[in-house]
C-alpha cells in the first residue's frame, strides 16, 4: 500500500510536470521555423522509387 501512495504522489506532481513539459517540447518541435518543409521532405520518401 506504500508503494501505491508513493507513486500516487510522484504521479500526481513530477509525473504531471514531465508530461506537461513534453507536450510543449512536442509543439515546439511541430511548430519550429521549417517544420513544414522537412514534414513534406519525409512524407515523400515512400514514393521516390515509383
Amino acid at each position: 500500500m506504500e508503494l501505491y501512495t508513493a507513486m500516487r504522489h510522484f504521479a500526481d506532481s513530477w509525473g504531471l510536470l514531465a508530461m506537461t513539459l513534453f507536450f510543449i517540447g512536442v509543439l515546439v518541435f511541430t511548430f519550429r521555423p521549417g517544420a513544414k518543409a522537412s514534414a513534406n521532405e519525409a512524407a515523400q520518401i515512400p514514393l521516390k522509387e515509383d
